[in-house]
């Protein structure tokens, strides 16, 4: 075999084993970028998937109120609170108006647990009709104060139309309208929240016995 060749075969595997480094750097930085976009569809499908699971926790737990005004007889209504929530409410105060006035005609202060997929209903005929008068037809409305997990909510107003002839129910449907979802009633200024239960002997600390200018004479003299 000739030497030069043999020479030539040399260099060409010499430079062949400088250029693996180069390789193994380009190799690596290219199944990288696969990693890093397969971490990125993973991170995208996991943003995905905890928002679903908070969308469908808010609607689970969050609080949601149903109201229907219904007729029973030609005097008589009675007003009906579905809790579409898995949580717990208190009712406080049921709001009764017509449309055509901005202020609420009618309050009725409540205090009634509803647990949550079940229903409340009260009798209120009288309410209702003193809310429209004796003769009137036309939209009404109603809205349902409550506490839920230490806050108060208000709903939206749920309309139904009505049709009252010489003080008489003739008819009292629901309209198909969509109403808002519940939301907080912001109060203003600091909270007045007290605790259940207050140290009354935290901020009481035990004084000292301060001894007289005499006794401390008296004590260095007899030493």
């Amino acid at each position: 075999m000739p030497t030069p060749w043999i020479n030539s075969f040399r260099i060409s595997f010499t430079t062949f084993v400088s250029y693996i480094p180069l390789i193994a750097t380009v190799l690596t930085c290219f199944f990288s970028v696969i990693l890093a976009r397969a971490t990125l569809r993973y991170v995208e499908a996991t943003d995905k998937g905890l928002a679903l699971a908070r969308e469908e926790f808010e609607r689970e737990w969050s609080p949601d109120l149903h109201i229907k005004l219904e007729r029973v007889s030609s005097t008589e209504a009675r007003v009906i609170v579905t809790n579409l929530a898995k949580s717990s409410v208190l009712l406080q105060l049921l709001q009764l108006r017509k449309l055509s006035h901005a202020v609420p005609f009618e309050r009725c202060r409540l205090n009634d647990p509803l647990v949550g997929g079940l229903t409340w209903t009260q009798e209120m005929g009288k309410r209702i009709l003193a809310c429209t008068g004796r003769e009137f037809e036309g939209p009404i409305a109603a809205c349902m104060t409550f506490y839920c997990s230490g806050r108060m909510f208000r709903t939206d107003w749920f309309r139904s139309h009505i049709q009252v002839r010489d003080g008489r129910i003739l008819s009292l449907e629901p309209s198909n309208i969509p109403a808002r979802r519940v939301r907080v009633i912001e109060r203003k200024g600091p909270e007045r929240r007290r605790e259940f239960a207050q140290d009354v002997t935290g901020g009481i600390h035990p004084d000292k016995p301060n001894r007289k200018p005499e006794e401390e004479n008296s004590f260095a003299a007899g030493a």
